[in-house]
């Protein structure tokens, strides 16, 4: 028997009424398309061998889904001139630091081929960010499935759902409760940060961007003083201030330890002033967040166990399931009104002519 994974979520109606279960289940496309799970990591590891920053990308790009209406792979979006409409993955925090989308084109593409109309987009999405998991950091997990694809991507969605680098940790807290996670889950997920890279522009250089640490931050030096000394040298050799090599979108690897290695050197950099945004650093100031910092710096294994459990409570947020939502054919776009991909296309019908398109966690 499949396992199923049941996330209870509260909406205005819900909280007014009664909770909904979101059901997920390990197997779920085991009938209807037994390949897809394979086709999603092989197309993933062959990206992965090209380039070890499809790993990292496939990550952030999950979360970024995920914490913005929900993971229904609506950051896969693209945005329409008509109707005109600039989707998630437009906005300032995903553009140009998304990376990657032609991976999920392809396994999209290959599925479609040998299962049409069966495997969402927002399954795709989960899928290859566990596969990154594994190839980054040898952590291994089922993953439940059964997402439904969302027929909405707004960049103003973007903009208010997506915790910047500059939070502090009340904020960075309460950003995660918004989407039912716990101040556990924060730190825990926070250790993605050991891969991938970041622009400039998320931690230094331009008139006043709140997430500068080197050049504009409220100090006698204009350094931020939970910077390391060592290491807001390196970084201003990297990103110097309005010179002629100064680029907002030049980056730099997030964890100086292991730089493509998901593991637990984040927290020990982070523990020694090494955290590149104020949001890391801002893991310090809290007393909950800080021990869990430390035991994580400590245990490796402590960290994977508890990083595996967190992303599969975050790839249940708000998903959209049964006869939510459609099963895209092309990641990019909604289906036209008269598609046919899936049960449940007589809704999309209805939904798709609504109003949805007449409208950090920093690193890649």
């Amino acid at each position: 028997m499949a396992k199923r994974w049941c996330l209870r979520f509260a909406t205005l109606l819900a909280a007014l009424l009664s909770a909904t279960a979101a059901c997920l289940d390990v197997g779920f496309y085991d009938r209807t398309c037994p390949s897809a799970e394979a086709i999603v990591q092989q197309t993933v590891a062959a990206a992965f061998r090209n380039d070890s920053g499809v790993a990292p990308a496939l990550i952030r790009m999950h979360f970024h889904d995920c914490f913005v209406r929900g993971c229904d792979g609506s950051v896969l979006i693209d945005s329409t001139t008509n109707p005109n409409n600039t989707a998630e993955k437009d906005a300032a925090p995903n553009n140009p630091s998304l990376r990657f989308f032609d991976v999920i084109d392809r396994a999209k593409a290959a599925l479609e081929a040998q299962c049409p109309g069966v495997v969402s987009c927002a399954d795709i999405l989960a899928l290859a960010a566990r596969d990154s998991v594994e190839l980054a950091g040898g952590l291994a997990y089922e993953l439940p499935a059964g997402r439904r694809d969302g027929l909405i991507s707004r960049e103003a969605d973007a903009l208010s759902d997506l915790p910047p680098p500059f939070f502090n940790a009340t904020q960075l807290a309460d950003s995660f409760a918004s989407k039912g996670l716990t101040v556990e889950d924060l730190v825990v997920l926070s250790g993605a940060h050991s891969i991938g890279v970041s622009h400039c522009s998320s931690f230094a250089g331009v008139p006043n961007n709140p997430a500068d640490r080197l050049y504009n931050f409220s100090s006698p030096d204009n350094i931020d003083p939970a910077l390391s000394n060592a290491y807001a040298f390196l970084l201003k050799s990297i990103c110097p201030f309005f010179s002629s090599q100064f680029v907002p979108t030049t980056t730099t690897f997030m964890d100086l330890i292991t730089l493509t290695k998901l593991d637990n050197k984040y927290y020990v950099g982070l523990s020694n002033n090494l955290g590149l945004f104020i949001s890391d650093a801002a893991l310090l100031t809290n007393a909950t967040m800080k021990a869990l910092v430390d035991s994580f710096a400590q245990s490796e294994a402590t960290w994977k166990a508890k990083f595996a459990r967190s992303m599969l409570k975050m790839g249940q947020t708000q998903v959209l399931t049964g006869t939510q939502g459609e099963i895209r054919r092309n990641c990019r776009v909604v289906n036209p009104p008269n598609a046919t991909a899936t049960a449940g296309s007589h809704q999309v019908v209805a939904e798709s002519g609504s109003s949805g398109f007449n409208n950090g966690v920093a690193a890649e």
